[in-house]
């Protein structure tokens, strides 16, 4: 395994969930979990990216490494550019950004997402992504779906049901392709240090701005992205109340 970084942008200042960060789950704040288990993977330095004291205060706390950024950045990605320009990173060092509402991450997901992109020199990003088994999330749009090459780049990313199925799909979506099978999206991104540092001033693309998802940035501007295919979803994510009451019960 090559070595790389686990970045986890947090900031108090979510609009569906405020506070989400330290938001308590069992005896240690939402943010504290997602580095614990990122700790879990290979990575040889788990760093928090937060915007507020607070969260630098409660990660060490609980002996997590955080870092304080600005707190104007418009996106994550943001974030993590200002964090690879604080801690040294560039050129072809691998991160891993991990979201930092994300405490269920299984850790081989994210070395898989790092072994990917050691393993794809013409790829600035890698990802993940699983088979889609319901017609529900296929027909979702806060479900992203992805489609990839022969050689496992994505083509595309979009909120629409992606491939269409021309002859199923005439009366709406009222089932799911057989092949290929969609992919929904997982949001785990690995990144070259150097790609990431540039990548805020890259002009926004149209086709971002139409889908709202930030890495068709890249795609537009000619970086390849590597998908992981993985074999099951990951653990539920943290983005409203009712979500962090179902994930508390787990712990």
């Amino acid at each position: 395994m090559a070595p790389f970084t686990v970045l986890i942008p947090a900031r108090l200042a979510s609009t569906r969930l405020p506070n989400k960060p330290l938001a308590a789950l069992g005896d240690a704040p939402m943010v504290v979990r997602v580095a614990q288990r990122a700790l879990k993977s290979q990575a040889r330095r788990t760093v928090v990216a937060c915007d507020s004291p607070q969260i630098l205060e409660a990660c060490a706390a609980h002996g997590v490494e955080a870092i304080l950024t600005r707190d104007d950045h418009a996106s994550g990605s943001d974030r993590l550019a200002e964090a690879c320009a604080l801690l040294g990173l560039d050129g072809e060092d691998l991160v891993v950004n991990v979201q930092g509402d994300e405490p269920l991450i299984d850790p081989p997901l994210i070395d898989a997402v790092a072994g990917l992109l050691h393993a794809a020199p013409a790829a600035s990003m890698s990802t993940a992504a699983h088979a889609i088994d319901s017609v529900d999330d296929l027909r979702n749009p806060n479900v992203v779906k992805v489609v990839c090459d022969t050689q496992g780049y994505a083509l595309y990313f979009s909120r629409a049901p992606i491939p269409w199925w021309r002859d199923g799909n005439a009366g709406g979506v009222p089932s799911l392709p057989v092949a290929p099978a969609p992919l929904r999206h997982v949001g785990i991104y690995g990144y070259r240090a150097g790609f990431l540092r540039r990548f805020p001033g890259l002009p926004p693309a149209p086709i971002e701005q139409t889908e709202a998802l930030e890495q068709l940035r890249a795609m537009w501007h000619g970086h390849r992205i590597a998908v992981h295919v993985t074999d099951h979803a990951p653990g539920p994510g943290v983005d409203t109340a009712q979500d962090l009451e179902r994930v508390r019960q787990l712990f």
